[in-house]
């Protein structure tokens, strides 16, 4: 058994590296990991790239910067909301691990009134700092001012700072599970301490469950964890709105393109359907054809027609990218499809004629991606194949804490899945060279057999869907939805799941025009916000209002 006092030692070497790790600022991070395909050896190209930039910059400045770092584990001091550390357990379930780490979590009790709920929001699987600003404006602040409530953003373990280990080996992430997680936040609801420096209660039980209404609330990966809380957890969690939630696990999503199909411009999605038949047909050419083509997109120099297609199929991703306040979201997508269908002259490649779309699609590549990737000067070509290539296994084996990247891609190959090929029939947006076979291959690159864990061979995503599926539901579980997110078939209001009539009890809304999360952020003068969004943070606020009332009533009742 380890014992605590070297796990404590161990915590605080883990703190200290990570407050010093290079990353990526968070729009890039997201763009490349987290909204559809991930763009991994671009990602890391671009941390090796920063890396250096920060160690020229920390020569320029001098060693008097270094006292800076060890502030860094906290939000800017001049933040209205700071970063507090709650004592979490390494493992709920492994008596060989008994020591703890320091779990982040953000507070706000400004609109607090004695008795008011707490809305817990899951930071999910990013940095839970990134999503601070629902404290602000977005769902926390809506629903904290609407019932004198306090609002809290968790971060998950193993992202941001709250990190419990001393690398991202395959052994050392053994603990970032479904399991592991929702153990975090039922113990977080269960022991919370609201800090002095925050608000000072009368009672140190105060906001202990069985005193005050827990609201969990999330979106997309953290929506169904918010929905798998209420259901598991009903002690602890009052009640819980699950947006965007994934509840149905699933090993090849081909399906996340068919709302982009259904919903994005009808010439841009026609032409693209048409393009990448082409496309699919020159890489089927003997060679030089394939390298001719790829020189149309600036990436002559990759070497697999698979890792092209990846490449290409990357402006796909931006439709997630989509919000209704252009501040948080992107018009990337459109842009896209403004230069697919600008016209203009084709080409010919030896004796194929190349349609105006496809250059101006590799043109849209070349300028938009190929040229993000860091040149060395005289070698572009391994420079080339260092961002996009995935034919090396070693290139994926990288295992410290600045490699962020690994964190949910290891929850997508051991429990999530979420694999996203081009469809084996019907229209398609991306070409057939993108398969399951290779879009997973990456778990068997990236993440080799520990001594203590192994990722299977292919997802556990019955652990997930036993949980509910798509027809999980419980009193006070609400499902919001937008009609046209990528992810809405792994959702309760897919297609798919069984109808639902909303109540009060448990709601359902779906948004018009509404993509990724869209009820989660907000304006700080909410009655600017678009007619959709202010109507799902009514209808938000009138059944939580109700749910409060219901708990303050049978607390009452229970104390006679």
């Amino acid at each position: 058994m380890v014992s605590f006092t070297v796990l404590l030692a161990l915590n605080l070497l883990v703190v200290t590296a990570a407050l010093g790790k290079t990353t990526l600022d968070p729009e890039t991070h997201r763009q490349l990991l987290l909204n559809g395909r991930p763009q991994i050896g671009l990602w890391k190209s671009l941390l090796k790239d920063q890396k250096v930039k920060d160690e020229q910059a920390s020569l320029i400045r001098g060693s008097s910067d270094s006292s800076r770092s060890q502030q860094s584990f906290q939000s800017n001091p001049k933040s209205l909301y700071e970063a507090h550390c709650f004592p979490q357990r390494i493992s709920h379930f492994d008596d060989s691990v008994n020591g703890t780490f320091c779990q982040r979590y953000w507070i706000d009790a400004s609109y607090y009134k004695d008795g008011g709920p707490v809305f817990l929001l899951d930071g999910g699987e990013t940095s839970g700092q990134d999503r601070v600003p629902f404290l602000e404006k977005g769902i926390l602040q809506i629903l904290s001012n609407a019932t004198g409530g306090i609002g809290i953003v968790l971060e998950h373990r193993y992202y941001g700072d709250s990190v419990p280990v001393s690398s991202f080996s395959t052994d050392d992430l053994r603990f970032l599970n479904n399991k592991e997680a929702l153990e975090d936040s039922a113990y977080f609801i269960e022991h919370f301490k609201a800090p002095q420096s925050v608000l000072s209660l009368s009672s140190d039980d105060a906001l202990h469950p069985d005193n005050t209404a827990w609201i969990y609330y999330g979106g997309s990966y953290a929506g169904a964890r918010a929905a798998h809380m209420r259901k598991e957890y009903p002690h602890l969690v009052w009640g819980a709105i699950a947006s965007s939630a994934v509840t149905h696990a699933q090993i090849d999503f081909p399906q996340y393109y068919d709302p982009i199909q259904r919903y994005a411009p009808e010439e841009c999605i026609s032409i693209l359907q048409k393009d990448i038949i082409t496309i699919d047909h020159l890489l089927d050419q003997p060679e030089p054809v394939p390298k001719w083509l790829k020189g149309l997109f600036g990436l002559e120099e990759l070497v697999s027609n698979e890792d092209f297609a990846d490449v290409i199929s990357g402006p796909l991703g931006y439709w997630q990218a989509k919000n209704w306040d252009p501040k948080v979201g992107s018009n990337a997508f459109y842009d896209f499809c403004d230069a697919l269908t600008a016209g203009g002259a084709g080409s010919k490649i030896g004796l194929f004629k190349i349609p105006a779309s496809i250059v101006n699609y590799g043109n849209y590549i070349k300028v938009g991606t190929v040229s993000r990737c860091p040149r060395s000067e005289g070698k572009p070509a391994s420079d080339i194949e260092e961002c996009f290539g995935t034919s090396q296994d070693s290139k994926f084996r990288e295992t410290d804490l600045e490699q962020t990247w690994r964190l949910w891609i290891f929850q997508v190959c051991t429990q999530w899945g979420y694999f996203q090929p081009a469809p084996l029939e019907g229209p398609r947006i991306l070409s057939n060279k993108l398969t399951l076979e290779y879009t997973s291959k990456i778990c068997r690159q990236a993440f080799p057999a520990g001594k203590h864990f192994s990722v299977p061979r292919w997802p556990d995503v019955e652990e997930v869907n036993q949980r509910g599926d798509y027809e999980l539901e419980y009193e006070r579980l609400a499902f919001i939805d937008g009609d046209r997110d990528p992810w809405r078939p792994m959702t309760p209001q897919s297609d798919w799941a069984p109808r639902r009539k909303s109540s009060v009890s448990k709601p359902v809304h779906l948004i018009f025009d509404g993509v990724h999360h869209y009820d989660e952020n907000g304006l700080e003068d909410h009655s600017q916000e678009p007619h959709r969004i202010k109507d799902v943070h009514e209808l938000e606020k009138s059944f939580v209002q109700e749910w409060v009332a219901q708990f303050k009533e049978e607390r009452s009742a229970r104390k006679g």
